[in-house]
């Protein structure tokens, strides 16, 4: 069921999206090389809790950690651990915030030190890919809408977008309904409405768009090793364009 939020609903979600917003930035200046995903996962955790918040992501569904750490092949889900970056790595950072009962959440991916220009034409495409889409998150289109025009602009670039997982309705719960895919048809999918609060998370593969989760039932990379990129942005929908909640 597609939840519409009320204003003072809205007000949480905006202070949880801040809370968001203001870990990456924290965040952004710790990522270089040889720096471990556990200890930017400290990082955010304690930014999240010194601001009255929890982390949306710690234990959901039994996930072990505040952030998801995804480096290079790895596309969503990494576990953070004692791996230490290097010069020339992408890191996908995935990053949910509680306040007060409703969830802000986002992603981002970063270059670790110097990258190669594939690399950070990945990281470009992918990032635009999520505006490419939210012009179209406006009352009255439709979810397939913004959809298709994020997979039509990364196929024309010459990448793919991961089919097996998508964006998502957030609120109260960290996923609701509709699921928001990364590709498909315009003018089909639920209508969006005013007070819709969605996450558009473009998910960006180098080559193929195929993936497999590892062992540990969490960690899902690209089936044939290429770079993978992340970008998302909880937004609201208005009367107008959309409003970003995830970002300061």
């Amino acid at each position: 069921m597609i939840t519409i939020k009320s204003h003072s609903e809205l007000d949480l979600m905006r202070r949880a999206g801040k809370i968001v917003a203001g870990t990456f930035d924290a965040l952004r200046r710790a990522v270089k090389p040889g720096v471990t995903t556990k200890e930017l996962d400290a990082i955010a955790y304690d930014y999240i809790r010194s601001h009255n918040a929890t982390p949306s992501f710690l234990n959901y569904g039994g996930f072990p950690a505040s952030i998801c750490a995804s480096i290079n092949d790895t596309v969503i889900h990494g576990i953070p651990d004692d791996t230490k970056l290097c010069d020339g790595d992408i890191i996908s950072l995935d990053i949910g915030a509680c306040y007060k009962g409703f969830h802000g959440d986002s992603a981002k991916t970063f270059a670790v030190g110097k990258i190669s220009a594939d690399a950070q034409r990945l990281i470009d495409v992918t990032r635009q890919s999520f505006y490419e889409g939210v012009q179209f998150a406006t009352r009255k289109n439709r979810v397939g809408d913004v959809s298709a025009a994020i997979g039509n602009y990364v196929e024309e670039n010459g990448f793919s977008v991961v089919r097996d997982y998508t964006g998502h309705g957030v609120g109260r719960n960290l996923h609701e309904d509709p699921s928001v895919l990364n590709f498909g048809r315009p003018g089909h999918g639920p209508r969006l409405m005013a007070g819709m609060t969605i996450a558009v998370e473009p998910m960006v593969n180098a080559g193929d768009y195929g993936v497999y989760v590892e062992d540990d039932d969490w960690t899902v990379r690209t089936d044939d090793g290429s770079l993978s990129a992340h970008y998302e942005h909880t937004i609201l929908i208005t009367d107008g364009a959309c409003e970003i909640l995830t970002q300061l």
